[in-house]
């Protein structure tokens, strides 16, 4: 969320709504009341049904990061430990198989299916979002963001030849 800067950024509340609605989400903050206001600012724009809350133990300390700790003194969730956040996920109900994945999309990716770097990328953009049911009026980096949050390298190039021949139809 980049922290507080969730409460300026409409674009990325709306792609959190927009995944929230799609796949659900996992919220995971800070464990002070900062985050708790960001987690309580999530749940007031996204189904609370489709929201696993994960709470990270408070463990006094100070990130490596940071020059002094926080205001309350714990550490974030950049400053835990990977046991300890696979822990609250597991507390949580929160598993999962992970697969290694082949890569991720690239703005590379993006200009060879026409999506970036070219006059009529932004247009293109909004076409394919209305196709694909993304969220309309992402910038390229937000989209490029999304799409990762959803496809494979694989099934984007496959989304965008569906798209092309719908494109080619209409």
């Amino acid at each position: 969320t980049n922290g507080f800067g969730i409460y300026k950024d409409k674009q990325k509340r709306d792609l959190i709504k927009w995944l929230c609605e799609k796949n659900g989400a996992v919220i995971i903050t800070d464990s002070d009341s900062a985050g708790a206001q960001i987690r309580s600012y999530i749940k007031s724009f996204c189904n609370s049904d489709k929201i696993i809350n994960v709470y990270l133990p408070q463990i006094k300390g100070k990130e490596r990061r940071k020059k002094s700790p926080s205001k309350e003194g714990f550490l974030g969730a950049e400053g835990m430990d990977t046991q300890t956040i696979l822990s609250a996920l597991n507390k949580s109900g929160v598993t999962a198989t992970f697969k290694q994945s082949k890569g991720k999309i690239t703005k590379t990716d993006l200009y060879k299916a026409g999506l970036s770097g070219r006059a009529e990328s932004r247009s293109a953009r909004l076409e394919f979002s209305r196709f694909a049911g993304l969220p309309a009026g992402l910038s390229a980096n937000a989209f490029l963001d999304a799409l990762n949050a959803i496809y494979s390298v694989e099934l984007f190039y496959s989304e965008v030849e569906k798209w092309q021949l719908w494109q080619a139809k209409s």
